[in-house]
């Protein structure tokens, strides 16, 4: 529901809370991706999580893939064809936010196979995804397209912006999808087929990273930086400071872990360290600096326009 809020609507919709003043009109904006949020959980943990407590990883990864659908339809696709179709924007929102769920359940059936965790109790054999890649590949892999989405954001689209037919939608969802799709093959090759890193702990130290460092730079920073560059130079400087940036974040909470939880083992069977570190960065963090930069308008610290 954020990225509705903040991609679709941009912060202007729904009108009982975009026109109020700061700090209500962030507190409103807050309550209603709450409240919605609230509803979807309820709904998907009985759907997806056959209701179990506490929530089946099952449930937690079409999370994951949930998000990822929603920054894809809403970034890539800019919510066509919904807000095309809808004059009201409210309902357009809407439309692409139920959108995800019907996009994320057929690739979560399609692409995710669980069979791994067939013996736990929470496994429900005629239930649960049996699709064709390994959950976790399929999982770290969608992460990867995404990051490679905003590492192409972070370019301002370019080379794509050098062809007007390309930047129409629906071509400028396909192009992008699929410039974003081989980025990500290639880095997930070199890192996993390649380098033969763990599956998670590429996650934590590649694409995660990158991600969180996306929202400090062109969110939090409002793109401010390298203005006075063109392109692809400029592209290349944000790109490198976003992964800068990010990995130093991760590495500094990943070093503040031991204080917050105790210590965390890494890697298999449970990822508990990794788990928590992907949490930290993309659950609690970047949802919480998304929030104050798209909701509040980084209120008080920026005068309201």
């Amino acid at each position: 529901m954020q990225v509705i809020v903040g991609v679709i609507w941009g912060g202007k919709y729904p009108a009982f809370a975009a026109n109020r003043p700061q700090p209500v009109k962030g507190f409103l904006l807050l309550l209603l991706n709450l409240a919605v949020g609230a509803v979807f959980a309820a709904g998907l943990w009985q759907w997806i999580g056959h209701g179990i407590d506490p929530p089946t990883p099952i449930l937690i990864f079409y999370m994951i893939a949930l998000v990822l659908t929603t920054f894809w339809l809403a970034i890539m696709w800019g919510g066509w064809p919904f807000v095309g179709w809808f004059k009201n924007p409210v309902t357009a929102g809407f439309a692409v936010l139920l959108a995800t769920v019907v996009v994320t359940t057929i690739l979560f059936r399609v692409f995710f196979d669980f069979s791994f965790m067939q013996g736990a109790p929470f496994y429900r054999p005629g239930a649960d995804p049996h699709g064709l890649f390994n959950a976790w590949n399929a999982i770290v892999y969608y992460v990867t397209v995404i990051a490679a989405m905003f590492f192409i954001a972070g370019f301002d689209l370019w080379p794509l912006t050098k062809f007007p037919a390309v930047m129409r939608q629906p071509v400028l969802g396909l192009a992008w999808t699929a410039l974003s799709a081989a980025v990500a093959a290639v880095v997930f090759y070199l890192g996993i087929g390649v380098l033969k890193i763990d599956i998670a702990n590429f996650m934590v130290t590649v694409p995660i990273p990158f991600i969180f460092g996306t929202i400090v730079v062109l969110n939090m920073l409002q793109g401010s930086l390298y203005g006075t560059l063109t392109q692809p130079a400029k592209g290349v400087a944000t790109v490198v400071t976003i992964a800068l940036v990010g990995g130093l974040l991760a590495k500094v909470y990943g070093t503040l872990s031991p204080m917050i939880t105790g210590t965390l083992k890494p890697g298999l069977p449970t990822y508990d360290f990794e788990i928590w570190l992907a949490s930290a960065l993309l659950s609690v963090t970047f949802p919480s600096l998304v929030f104050y930069a798209e909701f509040f308008n980084l209120w008080p610290l920026r005068k309201a326009e």
